[in-house]
């Protein structure tokens, strides 16, 4: 069977891997292999491995972050086959921190476990302090080139082929033009859509097209409204990630009085939920004419900040900072998509021979606000899932059981039309609406005038596009599908924040479906 892998985050490398045991696997990549969220990924990975933890909490820490939205039998799936996944991890050669003797006696385990926000528990693994995401991404990439999968760098994903309702392959862009690769299964790794926005920690690659050609291939969505940004990237162009995992170790958030304010607002304080912190950083900085806030971390050593952090303390002394001598400034910033192509606990798709592993899908184990730290487990379990039923029928009548579980509150069908004389999107403007309007905290009015200014774009004509332009073209695409989604929520939950609709209304905990008209 030929199968064909979009993307090369710890997801799609995963996923080739697996299924080039037994079928003929093109893996395509529109930069190199490995460029992607899984390489800049720091904070870690979260696991059940130490004695004192268990997977029942991990599951309720999960559920607890995720708002009400969680769908129980994904969060299930996800912390059950965690520790599974890690040890494959281990055995393509992730070399992972190690905890000294005391520590490794106190926990059971003979991992370095740190803590981050909202976990019960310190179960969050990495690699070279700060650079997890690095460590198994290469790990990953050197077992993948010396497996038998072809691999297509530099290369576009622009479309799905479908043919009787069925996939069939994928149209792609690259130096040699546009072309066709046939397949009977195709597994969509490529990640989220922090390109949305114009603050954001992700790579220059994540524009959501795994979730654009699904979409206008007629594919269900959900949550889209859905957003993470994290609360604490460095205030510089480029938004350079700080790890939550340096809160988890004692660093406090800080006013330009010097004081904490995290405390005032919940209990957990630094360690609150993403979205709780994040707005609470927004408001702060609102409160002081917009300067950002300041990190304090001084209180953990400078020697501590170096052995734990090396990256962070080096991209600090790039910018003129010291972590371990100063309070460094820093602000939210567009992180992570908790919404994406719905899928069932195994990656299937509502379209026949279409998988979504990773960001770009949707199954319900982050609900409304993703725990910290969950995403690349995520994407380890459900790439296994996936590749463990390639060689299943597809069900006859594939409905999703979350939908059962969980009715859709709307189910829009989002127009993609344009019209061919209006301007072609302008992705600068497109970030900066998405940041002023769709963003941290939202109302009726924005969102509509946000909606009119991207019915008002159109994509560049396909004849003309360069590689850029089919991005814009998603991008304009998901701007719609998120903007729409994020109307439709009448209630503030998560991720989502609604001014003029500032409470959580119970009724409204399930999902909201999107695909096109």
């Amino acid at each position: 069977m030929k199968v064909v892998v979009v993307g090369s985050g710890v997801a799609g490398l995963l996923a080739a891997v697996k299924a080039s045991r037994q079928h003929q696997v093109t893996l395509i990549t529109k930069d190199v292999l490995g460029e992607s969220n899984t390489h800049y990924a720091q904070g870690g990975i979260a696991a059940v491995t130490a004695t004192d933890d268990s997977i029942a909490e991990h599951v309720a820490d999960t559920i607890y972050a995720g708002a009400g939205l969680c769908w129980e039998p994904a969060v299930q799936a996800l912390c059950e086959q965690g520790p599974h996944s890690l040890n494959e991890l281990i055995r393509f050669g992730v070399d992972f921190d190690r905890a000294e003797a005391a520590a490794a006696a106190e926990h059971g385990t003979e991992y370095a476990l740190g803590l981050e926000a909202a976990h019960s528990h310190a179960r969050i693994l990495h690699v070279g302090g700060d650079a997890t995401g690095a460590g198994i991404s290469n790990a990953l990439v050197t077992t993948l080139r010396r497996s038998n999968v072809t691999v297509l760098e530099h290369t576009l994903v622009t479309d799905l082929i479908l043919e009787n309702h069925k996939v069939a392959g994928v149209s792609v862009f690259s130096s040699d033009g546009l072309q066709d690769i046939p397949a009977e299964v195709v597994i969509l790794a490529s990640g989220g859509a922090g390109q949305l926005y114009r603050h954001t920690t992700n790579p220059a690659v994540t524009t959501g097209d795994g979730v654009a050609i699904a979409l206008r291939a007629g594919a269900v969505l959900a949550d889209l409204e859905f957003y993470q940004f994290h609360p604490t990237a460095l205030a510089v162009p480029g938004s350079f990630l700080i790890s939550e995992a340096v809160r988890g170790e004692g660093a406090v958030l800080i006013n330009n009085r010097g004081e904490r304010f995290m405390q005032r607002v919940h209990p957990m304080a630094e360690l609150a939920p993403r979205d709780v912190v994040a707005r609470a950083i927004q408001q702060e900085m609102l409160a002081q004419g917009g300067e950002p806030v300041m990190l304090d971390a001084t209180g953990l050593g400078a020697e501590f900040l170096k052995q734990r952090f090396p990256g962070i303390s080096a991209a600090c002394r790039t910018y003129g900072l010291n972590l371990g001598k100063q309070p460094i400034p820093v602000t939210p910033a567009a992180h992570y998509w908790m919404g994406g192509v719905a899928t069932d606990v195994y990656g299937r798709s509502s379209i026949p021979g279409l998988f979504a592993v990773g960001e770009v899908a949707c199954n319900g184990s982050h609900g409304a606000n993703r725990l910290a730290s969950n995403s690349l487990l995520e994407s380890l379990v459900f790439a296994d899932r996936a590749t463990d039923v390639l060689d299943q029928p597809w069900p006859n009548e594939f409905e999703f059981a979350r939908f059962h579980d969980q009715p859709p509150m709307r189910e829009l069908e989002i127009d993609l039309g344009y019209d061919s004389n209006s301007p072609v999107v302008d992705r600068v403007e497109l970030q900066t609406i998405m940041w002023d309007n769709v963003g941290l905290a939202r109302e009726d009015l924005d969102l509509r005038q946000a909606r009119n200014n991207f019915k008002a774009w159109r994509p560049q004509k396909r004849s003309l596009r360069l590689f850029t332009d089919f991005e814009d073209a998603n991008l304009l695409d998901l701007a719609k599908a998120v903007t729409s989604a994020a109307l439709a929520r009448t209630e503030s939950r998560g991720a989502h924040y609604r001014l003029d609709f500032p409470e959580t209304n119970p009724n409204y905990a399930r999902p909201i479906t999107v695909r096109k008209a």
